[in-house]
């Protein structure tokens, strides 16, 4: 079942399924930072007020804004 990113903690892993529909804008810059269907990643902080958070995916670090983040649909692994 998808979720979204901010339903995950620090530690936690996951898989990009998709992307919402409505983020039409952000879809193509995150396909253009690896974030395709079927990739991984780990979650590995929040910045205090929940934005940005940090994922590691391909090997690096990568930081989201939440108007980013909550254009992924991901499932947790």
């Amino acid at each position: 079942m998808p979720t979204s990113l901010k339903n995950l903690s620090v530690g936690d892993s996951g898989r990009i399924i998709g992307f919402d529909q409505s983020g039409g804008v952000y879809r193509k810059k995150l396909l253009a930072m690896g974030l395709t269907p079927g990739t991984p990643f780990t979650v590995t902080r929040f910045a205090p007020m929940g934005d940005p958070v940090e994922i590691k995916v391909r090997g690096f670090a990568l930081s989201l804004r939440k108007a980013e983040a909550s254009v992924l649909l991901i499932e947790k692994i």
